[in-house]
């Protein structure tokens, strides 16, 4: 087997692993040759410790259909590391975080929180340091998802995040006296109080911020947009069509002012019922990966209804924690490493400068 037959099966495997174009050329290095055996190290800039192993057998299978190699042994250097994407022009930047990424819907119900939550999670069994800010200051579900019912502690006058599961997170909620007291503020005070969660607290070295976004497209969609350096968005939605309708606004909220959209995931694409085994789309069939061919996106993967994900919410235990070599954690793994590539593949150095709003 030539080097680079060797590469181009690598690539291969990869491409259709990330579902992306192309694999660049400095992600797939052979590093040492000697007779028989090949090291092969894959600079990869996002962090894959958990999804590798299915990489290597797909790799080893799709190396094995060459008949001309009669025998080999092969060492994988994995050698990853977090790109970091370039703040707009003019953005107050966070030092201590590499990329922020906003998970999206503009619409109410479509399980975001226990996406954005999952995702966090499943970013972190990869390697990755992650962080969760919970940007829904009316209606806060992090507390809860992740079973966080303590008050954050002070360091001066910042905040220190609370960590759970490897994962650092901040919510209005941990501020409240209880679950049951209602935020009744109006617009400025709203935005001011997101600035303060994100820039008063002391995140401790992080690969990746994921903002847990509230619906609709106002105050914390524009604050958001306006002054901070979000690196990338990603939309949720549900098939059904009342769905996609406020989901659509939010993408083209997102590309009005200029936030990369990283892909689309499909929530609630189906029920599997573990009785009979039939399977019904309860909400349609297929709304997602529609819009995401409307608007030029990537469909990053589809989520089913399951009764497995509303116990571990519930129990402020995600799934990804509760039951880590699942099915449905697996698919959690295989979003969230197709999200890291596609950032990582923007990380090129880029001078874009926020958008300027105009209210006409």
């Amino acid at each position: 087997m030539s080097v680079s037959t060797l590469i181009s099966s690598v690539k291969h495997v990869l491409t259709a692993a990330l579902a992306i174009p192309s694999i660049p050329d400095s992600w797939v290095q052979v590093v040492e040759i000697k007779e028989n055996y090949y090291a092969i190290a894959l600079n990869l800039p996002f962090m894959h410790d958990k999804i590798r192993l299915l990489w290597q057998q797909a790799i080893l299978q799709e190396i094995s259909k060459d008949n001309t190699l009669q025998s080999y042994s092969l060492e994988w250097k994995w050698q990853g590391a977090v790109a970091a994407m370039e703040a707009p022009v003019g953005a107050k930047t966070l030092p201590q975080v590499k990329n922020i990424i906003a998970i999206a819907s503009g619409k109410g119900g479509v399980g975001k929180s226990t996406v954005t939550t999952n995702l966090a999670l499943a970013l972190a069994a990869e390697g990755a340091r992650v962080g969760i800010l919970d940007a829904d200051i009316y209606g806060p579900n992090q507390p809860n998802l992740l079973g966080i019912s303590d008050k954050p502690q002070l360091q001066g006058k910042a905040l220190i995040p609370m960590l759970k599961y490897d994962v650092q997170s901040m919510s209005i909620g941990y501020l409240l006296d209880s679950v049951q007291t209602p935020v009744i503020w109006r617009g400025p005070m709203v935005s001011g109080a997101l600035q303060q969660l994100l820039y008063d607290t002391l995140w401790h070295e992080l690969d990746y911020l994921l903002i847990d976004m509230p619906p609709g497209t106002g105050d914390i969609q524009l604050t958001l947009a306006q002054k901070i350096p979000v690196s990338g968005a990603v939309i949720v939605t549900t098939p059904q069509d009342l769905a996609l309708l406020d989901v659509q606004k939010a993408v083209n909220m997102f590309k009005k002012v200029a936030v990369p959209l990283l892909g689309v995931v499909e929530n609630m694409s189906y029920y599997h019922c573990p009785q009979c085994q039939h399977v019904d789309a309860i909400f349609g069939e297929a709304g997602g990966q529609r819009m995401a061919e409307q608007f030029e996106l990537d469909l990053l993967g589809a989520l089913p209804l399951n009764t497995d994900i509303r116990r571990a919410c519930d129990a402020g235990v995600p799934l990804v924690v509760a039951a880590p070599d699942s099915e449905l954690t697996q698919s959690y793994h295989q979003i969230a490493v197709k999200m890291a590539a596609r950032l990582a593949l923007r990380a090129a150095p880029m001078k874009r400068r926020f958008a300027k709003i105009v209210v006409e």
